[in-house]
C-alpha cells in the first residue's frame, strides 16, 4: 500500500477510533476493564462461567459487566491496530524518495505520538478516570488523526503537483489561526464538560435551568488540581461545579460560530466557494448535533457525533492553514 491510501485508511481509521472512544467514555465503560492492556487478565473479554468468575475474583470491587467490557475492549483493539498503521506509515515514508524531509520528521513525530497516547490510554485505566488524564487522552487522539490526515493531503499534493494553491492573504492566514485556537480550546472544553460528567448540567436551551446564570462554582470546576479520589465514575464535583463547566462551553460555542462564521465570510468574498461551502457545513452540522445533545438529554449516537463533528472541524482547519 503507498503512502496516499496508506495515510487514507489511517485517518478514516482515526476517525473510527474517536467515535469508540467517545462511545466508551458515554457508555460509562472507561472502567469496563480495571486492567491494562488485557481485560481482567484475559486477552479480550471473559465468556464463560468460569471465566467470568476468575475475573471476579481477580478484581471483586469491579463486578464483571460485559455491556461495559465489550466498548473497552474494542476500543483497545482498534486503536492499537492505528498504531500498527502510524508505523506503517513512518516505514512508507522513509522508503518514499518523492517524501520531504519535514513528511519524514512529521512521521517519525507521529510514532511518537502515538506512543504517548497508549501510555494516556494505561493512565486513564490505572487512574481510574481521573478527567484531567481523560481530557488529555481525547484531545491526544484528536492530534493524531489530525497529523495522519495532513500527511495524506500532503502526499496528495505530491502526487498532483498541479493542484492550484489557495493563496489566502496574511489576514486570511492570521483568521485561520485564530480559528484553530479557539476550536481547539472549544474541543478541550468539550472534553472537559464530557470527563466531568456535566453535559446535561443544563437540560434546557437558551437558558440553563430556566435562568441566564444559575448558581455555579467555577473556581472548583476549573480547579485542575481538585483532589479526586479513589475513583472518578460518574464524576465527583458538586452540582454547582458542573453548571460552571457546562455553561463556559456554551460561552465558548458562540464565540467559535461568531469566529468561524467570520472566516467563512472571508473565504466566501475570495471567491474559494467549496472551501467556504465545506467548512459552513461542518460548523452547521456540530452546532445541530450541540442542541440536540441538550434538547434529548445527551443520546449515544448524538453524542458521539458531536464528537466527530469537534474532529471533522480541526482537521478541515489544519488542513487549510498547513496544507498550503
Amino acid at each position: 500500500m503507498n503512502v496516499k491510501n496508506l495515510t487514507l485508511f489511517s485517518g478514516l481509521l482515526g476517525f473510527v477510533v474517536v467515535a469508540l472512544g467517545a462511545w466508551t467514555r458515554l457508555a460509562d465503560a472507561g472502567l469496563g476493564c480495571p486492567d491494562w492492556p488485557g481485560c481482567y487478565g484475559f486477552a479480550t473479554i471473559p465468556v464463560n462461567p468460569e471465566d467470568i468468575e476468575i475475573a471476579n475474583s481477580r478484581y471483586p470491587d469491579t463486578p464483571y459487566e460485559v455491556a461495559k467490557a465489550i466498548p473497552e475492549v474494542v476500543h483497545r483493539y482498534f486503536a492499537a491496530t492505528l498504531g500498527l498503521f502510524i508505523i506503517g506509515i513512518f516505514l512508507a515514508v522513509r522508503k518514499n524518495p518523492e517524501c520531504p524531509k519535514s513528511m519524514n520528521l512529521l512521521a517519525l513525530f507521529l510514532v511518537f505520538w502515538v506512543c504517548l497516547q497508549g501510555t494516556f490510554g494505561y493512565l486513564t485505566v490505572s487512574l481510574k478516570l481521573w478527567p484531567q488524564v481523560v481530557t488529555t487522552h481525547l484531545m491526544s487522539g484528536f492530534l493524531t488523526t489530525v497529523i495522519v490526515w495532513l500527511l495524506y493531503f500532503k502526499m496528495k499534493d505530491i502526487e498532483n503537483p498541479s493542484r492550484t494553491p489557495w493563496n489566502f492573504s496574511l489576514n486570511t492566514k492570521r483568521l485561520i489561526n485564530l480559528s484553530l485556537i479557539f476550536v481547539t480550546i472549544q474541543i478541550f472544553l468539550g472534553a472537559w464538560t464530557s470527563t466531568n460528567y456535566a453535559s446535561i448540567s443544563c437540560a434546557d436551551l437558551p437558558l440553563c435551568r430556566g435562568q441566564l446564570l444559575p448558581p455555579a462554582d467555577f473556581s472548583a470546576g476549573f480547579n485542575f488540581f481538585q483532589n479526586i479520589g479513589p475513583n472518578y465514575l460518574g464524576g465527583l464535583l458538586s452540582d454547582e461545579a458542573r453548571v460552571a463547566i457546562h455553561l463556559i462551553h456554551r460561552l465558548g460555542s458562540i464565540i467559535v460560530t461568531l469566529v468561524l462564521s467570520s472566516l467563512i465570510f472571508v473565504l466566501y468574498k475570495q471567491r474559494l466557494l467549496r472551501v467556504a461551502v465545506g467548512l459552513a457545513g461542518a460548523l452547521a452540522l456540530q452546532i445541530s448535533l450541540g442542541i440536540s445533545n441538550v434538547v434529548f438529554s445527551l443520546p449515544l449516537l448524538v453524542a458521539v457525533g458531536h464528537n466527530l463533528g469537534g474532529l471533522l472541524l480541526i482537521t478541515y482547519l489544519c488542513a487549510l492553514r498547513f496544507r498550503d
